[in-house]
């Protein structure tokens, strides 16, 4: 399956979660989009449960189902806990942590940004998204590029960064300090769900 393009809103509808992680999508239309989509009351069951929950992250993250199921089995090799390493590995690609530094509104614009170009890891450009930063890295944007209107006007609509990222707005480069712990996540995703659906 290839990744979604489409309306985000839609899609956040449809699974009744923010995959922007701002709410906004949700603020007007708490149901599901469609002539009958605040009329629709069908009980999921376990497997539609696990399956919506990956789908939930799937679509936040932005990835397609072969990019998240290989995810999925690295994070399987690593210690600990198997949904959580999930997490901090889909928080270590390249587009989410230009996301979560400010230098775009959202994933996708991010993703843009690595996939152009613009956007270094430790002095080297790297334009792959899905690139896994280590604790220590710093990302930067290239040079050439540190006037551009859209990455500024994303800075200055920040309002709070986490804090497992520090950002450089002068010199518009940021360090990714550590892994996110668990808390620091969205606290809606129930990752043992997705365990669940691909160990079934």
């Amino acid at each position: 399956m290839s990744r979604y393009t489409k309306s985000s809103y839609r899609k956040s509808r449809r699974l009744g979660f923010s995959t922007l992680e701002t709410g906004e999508e949700l603020a007007k239309k708490p149901y599901a989009p469609g002539q009958h989509g605040n009329k629709r009351g069908k009980k999921l069951s376990d497997y539609g449960v696990q399956l919506q929950e990956k789908q939930k992250v799937r679509f936040m993250y932005g990835l397609s189902e072969k990019q998240f199921k290989k995810t999925f089995d690295i994070a399987g090799k690593m210690k600990g806990v198997h949904g959580e390493n999930l997490l901090k590995l889909l928080e270590s690609r390249l587009d989410n942590i230009t996301y979560r530094m400010g230098l775009s509104t959202t994933r996708r614009g991010a993703r843009q940004l690595v996939n152009h170009g613009h956007i270094t890891v430790n002095g080297k450009k790297v334009d792959i998204p899905s690139y896994i930063c280590k604790p220590g890295d710093i990302i930067a944007v290239k040079e050439s590029d540190k006037e551009m209107a859209i990455i500024k006007s994303s800075l200055e609509a920040l309002s709070k960064r986490v804090d497992f990222v520090n950002f450089d707005d002068a010199k518009m480069e940021g360090t990714y300090i550590r892994y996110p712990e668990r808390n620091e996540l969205n606290a809606d995703i129930k990752e043992s769900l997705i365990v669940e659906f691909y160990n079934r």
